[in-house]
């Protein structure tokens, strides 16, 4: 990773304190389209630069040694631009709507060797530079390196100069926009002496043509001239993957359901009425399998506030994740827009803070928890805390190297107040209605005082096989699709098949209920009846598998270099199996309860 200098200090405009919303201007979905007339100045923001392949490490693209206005004027931008890295500023390019212009002068330059080293390191490392117009971002290479043969092996090095603009419009609307060096030749950085200046003269041409296409949105997909890769063809691969394991999983779990727990359960009845004579006793030293722990089987666990806050946050991300496909699927978010999803998934996580206090504070109460002061604090902690400290790891390297993806400290004040006055609120209260409305757990078997010993479990029936088998299965059914939002935030991608992502996610679910049914099962066959944690831990280990394998994408599937966006992706991808624990382990409780609850109902006991 290469630091551009230091940056150029400019005044920056303050961020609205109560900017919340998907951003200024036209809401999410909403396509931000200005109308002009002929000749109407049509304004071109410059936003930022940085390596191809690194795509969180940014920076303002007045950091490099370009053609900069005196006074440098930023756009307002939206809490969800300025969370993407955008530093939208004026530049000095004149377009006019419907007017084209050939090899226009922008500025003369004369660089010291040192900036034309610091474009030399830039170009070397493929930078982009990304501009805006009328909400419509445009990218290309900052120059051009040619690499070519062994011996003798020649290195050439060009700076682009010159750049044209392809602007397409509709009526008195900005349709699309491009910027190519198809027709240009680049200058050449190579040669110079270290006392010796270069003289440069940065020129633009634009060209304005009329298009049927009426809307933005109805522009064909790849017909854009994009300057990302979109390979997005493989997903139904991804589903048909998927379908077949969930049909074998729900099919397993049936004959179990359906067949062996139906023979149990006859057994054990008949058994039941056969022993009446007997003392109760005698009975339970001549059982075996899981009837015989249905004293101890609702046995409350051990470190059970620690329990429900994991409860409770899991199905705070549980309404989150489902919420934020949901309003991708209505159509909610424009590609254009930046950001709108991360202010959008601000937003509901604050709202959602309810759902987790309501969570955890309800079930802490009905398994008997006292401290649910101790419960709130503790659900309320359970991600913020981590997250704070990854963050401030995260933005701290992104603030020493420049780049713009570290936050302003408006921004930083916003997002605590966010958090301080609608979410940590909204958490308490919902920690109040849900111990106020929490019922008896009403267990179906009475626990004895004391507890039974567990006998000695075979190797397969451990908790490392059950992790490993409970994350691997649901992890396996999501792993095709998984690459794809991979390359979504960690690369280049647009990834817009919602309808897709909804239904692996309902597969994922399915998933990890389906296992964690039958781990259960063969966990309480066994005399074993600890199996709240356990039902946890074992497909919320899902999260680990997703950890790794952000690991080998790293390696393998991606070309990502250089401190910040290492420490950037490490950080966040460990965050992100830490939710998918959260969330799966919540999915895997409240299925094995439901389970066990219906099998001990059934069952005929004095």
């Amino acid at each position: 990773m290469t630091v551009l200098g230091h940056p150029r200090r400019w005044s920056c405009q303050c961020l609205p304190v109560l900017i919340l919303l998907l951003g200024t201007g036209p809401g999410p979905g909403v396509e931000g389209v200005t109308h002009y007339k002929p000749g109407d100045p049509v304004i071109l923001y410059v936003n930022k630069v940085g390596p191809y392949h690194n795509p969180q490490e940014t920076y303002h693209y007045y950091q490099l040694p370009v053609c900069c206005p005196e006074k440098i004027r930023h756009k307002s931008l939206s809490l969800g631009e300025v969370l993407d890295g955008d530093r939208m500023a004026e530049s000095l390019y004149e377009i006019r709507f419907r007017e084209n212009a050939e090899k226009r002068i922008l500025c003369h330059m004369q660089l010291s060797s040192a900036q034309v080293e610091q474009l030399r390191q830039a170009i070397e490392e493929l930078y982009y530079f990304e501009f805006v117009v009328d909400d419509l971002p445009i990218r290309g290479f900052v120059g051009y390196m040619e690499e070519s043969g062994f011996l003798p092996h020649s290195h050439k090095i060009g700076l682009w100069t010159h750049l044209d603009f392809h602007l397409e419009f509709h009526g008195d609307r900005i349709i699309f926009a491009n910027v190519s060096v198809r027709d240009v030749k680049p200058h050449s950085l190579d040669g110079l002496r270290a006392d010796e200046l270069l003289g440069l003269t940065h020129t633009y041409s634009v060209r304005w043509s009329e298009t049927s296409v009426e809307r933005r949105s109805d522009r064909r997909r790849g017909d854009d001239g994009g300057f990302f890769p979109r390979t997005l063809e493989i997903h139904w691969l991804s589903i048909i993957n998927s379908m077949v394991l969930v049909f074998l999983l729900v099919g397993f779990v049936a004959v179990i359901l359906m067949r062996v727990l139906r023979n149990d359960l006859a057994r054990y009845n008949l058994d039941e009425e056969t022993s009446s004579g007997g003392s109760s006793d005698d009975f339970d030293q001549g059982d075996n399998g899981w009837k015989i722990i249905h004293t101890d089987v609702f046995r409350f666990p051990p470190y059970r506030g620690l329990l429900c806050a994991v409860l409770g946050v899991g199905a705070q991300f549980l309404a989150l994740g489902t919420g934020i496909i949901v309003m991708a699927l209505l159509g909610m978010f424009n590609v254009h827009r930046h950001g709108a999803i991360n202010s959008a998934a601000i937003l509901l996580y604050a709202l959602t803070c309810c759902i987790s206090g309501y969570v955890s504070s309800h079930f802490y109460r009905q398994i008997g928890g006292e401290r649910w002061v101790w419960n709130i604090i503790l659900t309320t902690s359970l991600f913020s805390v981590p997250f704070f400290l990854t963050w401030s790891v995260v933005n701290s390297v992104h603030w020493v190297n420049g780049s713009t993806q570290a936050l302003p400290a408006t921004t930083i004040l916003l997002l605590l107040t966010v958090w301080l006055l609608v979410g940590f609120p909204l958490t308490v209260i919902g920690g109040i209605f849900g111990k106020n409305n929490a019922s008896a757990f009403d267990a179906p078997c009475r626990t004895k005082n004391i507890a039974r010993e567990i006998p000695p479990q075979p190797w397969y029936k451990s908790t490392i096989i059950h992790m490993t088998v409970g994350g691997f299965l649901p992890f396996s059914a999501i792993s095709v699709e998984l690459y794809y939002i991979f390359a979504t935030v960690w690369g280049r991608e647009q990834y817009t098949l919602y309808g897709i992502l909804f239904f692996v996610f309902a597969i994922l679910l399915s998933v990890g209920a389906c296992i964690s049914i039958a781990l259960t099962y063969f966990q309480l066959s066994g005399e074993d009846y600890r199996w709240w944690w356990r039902s946890v831990l074992s497909v919320g280990s899902t999260g680990l598998f997703i950890f790794l394998y952000s690991v080998f994408y790293y390696a393998r599937r991606s070309n990502m270099s250089g401190a910040v966006q290492t420490v950037e992706f490490f950080g966040y991808s460990l965050l992100t199996g830490y939710v998918f624990f959260l969330m799966l382990g919540t999915i895997s409780f409240f299925s094995s309860l439901k389970f066990i609850r219906y099998i001990y109902v059934n069952l005929k006991m004095d």
